[in-house]
């Protein structure tokens, strides 16, 4: 392990350290990097580089993987009971649209940098450390607690599937510890460290377990829409089961469908990992994009699939919230009780490949961290034999599990949405900014004042949406909000040129898309509860002390060592000729390969 050079050489050189935090927080903050060193300079000093064994077809599975997970089972019965009735399949409809917004963003990202860094990495190059840092570090956090709770769900997915109550035969309560972390579940434990193994191993291998779970959970998938179809009937889109609730396709109404797409986006969350694997793929300017957007398109259609089927089986005011798919069948014979055994079984294939997913992700995010040196460097070592983050996967495993092992953490939905919501937020405005601003040519401000503008714009819209009652005022003021933000996008984009553009892939219809997709971003966070924000602020606040009393101490040596470099706008010209050049370089054979 490289050792950090002046600051922590001693305990006297750490507190003059922290003396000289205010001057190296000014240098470091916004320090941003370079394509070049992130996909060359960095990568090569750090143990090596990671294999690339993955095409477009691996990366298509991981992103259904990721995404068809424990989520659905629980979002589809919550929105189509209180939030959209029937018009539920309307609502992964337009969820799926947001998504695949967020992936084309993405995907430019992905394409012209392929590291493992993900939106850690886009967001270093465009705004710099310090927010690369925040948001690496919150979206870490996010995957750690998200699985720790999908691992202790598979256990009791396994106890449907077999007929077993998880809680009082797999569980053991210890009376003396408080309640939420009073039940040990070792098989959540011993799930993740198996997980852990596997991915260490080999990416090409998890990979081939991805696909086998992946196609086992599909075929689980279309006999759910099988049953619906066949056991359902076309009057419960329109019929409820008691005269007093409302009535038809949309009985909540316009605000009820977009309601329940709020709800249904957090099924969509998991193709950010893919990204991830960008620095496995032996193509990405054809495979990241197929990849990404293929894996998007295909759970949607699947996922409005589903919610049809659903709606067919039972009237929505009788759909269970809690689990809508099995308890379509509880009560209606004997005979077909076997139904919910079944899908406890397809259920536990979803959780095991959206563990090992976000497993794999979260793995590549912490090595890339550790490469910038704002965590320690012995997260960044690759494996020789195995061309794998050993180092990050490890311990990322272990503190999983531990978490998994004792913490009653329940299946919430906004567990993990905020941390990768606002992570999302941020790549598209990083897409918007690398467009339109180069230090060479372009002033930042024309761009900075844009989204600010927008991102404001949006956010009062977003508040107008949740908070007024239904009514004409209302409406006016969401018509007066909605004209605005369309005419900051039209003066933007006829005011300020694009100062560069991508030579493989880009987003279409810039900046419209991207807009679009911070839009949406910002209303669907307006749907999270006070605790999501709450927790969000906590660790946040947490991971800027962690960013105060160590990283910015660790990078500022690592740039006086000459490992890091320090970028400004007055020094970015020629950084951004090499790393073009660089890029060309690399990427040139691929088009023709």
């Amino acid at each position: 392990m490289d050792i950090h050079g002046s600051s922590f050489s001693s305990f006297k050189s750490y507190l003059n350290a922290l003396r000289d935090t205010p001057r190296r927080l000014a240098r470091r903050a916004g320090s941003v990097s370079t394509t070049f060193e992130e996909t060359s300079r960095l990568r090569s000093h750090y143990g090596g580089k990671m294999r690339k064994t993955l095409r477009w077809y691996d990366l298509i599975c991981f992103g259904v993987g990721g995404m068809v997970g424990a989520g659905v089972f629980v979002t589809t019965g919550t929105a189509t009971h209180d939030k959209a009735g029937p018009a539920v399949v309307l609502s992964y409809a337009i969820a799926g649209f947001c998504a695949l917004l967020s992936a084309f963003c993405y995907t430019e990202f992905a394409v012209h940098m392929p590291v493992a860094g993900g939106a850690f990495s886009y967001i270093r190059v465009t705004f710099g450390e310090f927010m690369a840092f925040l948001t690496g570090a919150n979206l870490i956090m996010d995957y750690v607690f998200s699985n720790a709770a999908v691992a202790r769900s598979l256990t009791t997915y396994l106890g449907t599937a077999i007929g077993v109550s998880a809680e009082s035969k797999w569980r053991i309560t210890i009376s003396s510890l408080p309640k939420g972390f009073n039940e040990i579940d070792f098989i959540a434990v011993l799930v993740i460290s198996i997980l852990t193994v596997i991915i260490c191993y080999s990416t090409r291998e998890s990979s081939v377990l991805n696909m086998l779970l992946t196609a086992l959970h599909i075929l689980f998938i279309m006999f759910v829409i099988i049953m619906g179809f066949w056991r359902g009937d076309s009057k419960n889109f329109t019929q409820p089961s008691d005269p007093r609730h409302p009535g038809g396709f949309f009985p909540f109404g316009a605000p009820g469908v977009f309601n329940g797409a709020a709800l249904v986006y957090l099924s969509y969350i998991g193709y950010d990992a893919v990204s991830t694997m960008a620095e496995e793929v032996k193509n990405p300017v054809s495979d990241i994009p197929i990849g990404v957007s293929g894996s998007v398109i295909l759970v949607t259609i699947l996922y409005c699939l589903m919610a049809t089927s659903m709606a067919m089986l039972l009237p929505y005011d009788l759909i269970k919230p809690d689990a809508p798919f099995s308890g379509a069948f509880e009560g209606k014979s004997n005979r077909w009780n076997w139904v919910s055994n079944v899908i406890g079984v397809g259920a536990s294939f979803g959780i095991l490949t959206s563990l090992l997913v976000a497993m794999l992700g979260q793995a590549r995010y912490l090595c890339v961290i550790g490469r910038s040196r704002i965590v320690p460097v012995w997260f960044a070592k690759v494996h020789p034999k195995t061309s794998t983050p050993v180092n990050a996967s490890v311990f990322l495993g272990v503190f999983t599990a531990a978490i998994a092992l004792f913490t009653e953490l329940d299946v919430l939905l906004n567990l993990v949405s905020i941390g990768t919501l606002f992570v999302f937020f941020m790549v598209a405005n990083a897409v918007i900014y690398r467009r339109y601003v180069s230090a060479e040519t372009t002033s930042r401000w024309p761009t900075l004042s844009f989204l600010l503008c927008f991102s404001g714009t949006s956010i009062i819209f977003t508040l107008l949406w949740w908070l007024l009652p239904a009514g004409k005022p209302k409406m006016f003021m969401l018509a007066a909000c909605s004209m605005v933000a369309i005419g900051l996008v039209v003066v933007f984009n006829y005011a300020v040129p694009q100062a560069r553009k991508p030579d493989f892939w880009g987003v279409p219809l810039m900046p419209w898309i991207p807009s679009v997709s911070i839009f949406l971003n910002i209303f669907l966070l307006g749907n999270l509860d006070g605790p999501s924000y709450a927790r969000f602020g906590f660790f946040s606040a947490l991971a800027i002390v962690v960013y105060l009393v160590y990283s910015v101490h660790a990078s500022f040596d690592a740039e006086v060592e000459g490992v890091l470099s320090q970028k400004s706008d007055e020094m970015m010209k020629e950084s951004n000729e090499l790393e073009d050049l660089s890029v060309k370089v690399q990427k040139e054979p691929n088009l023709f390969g």
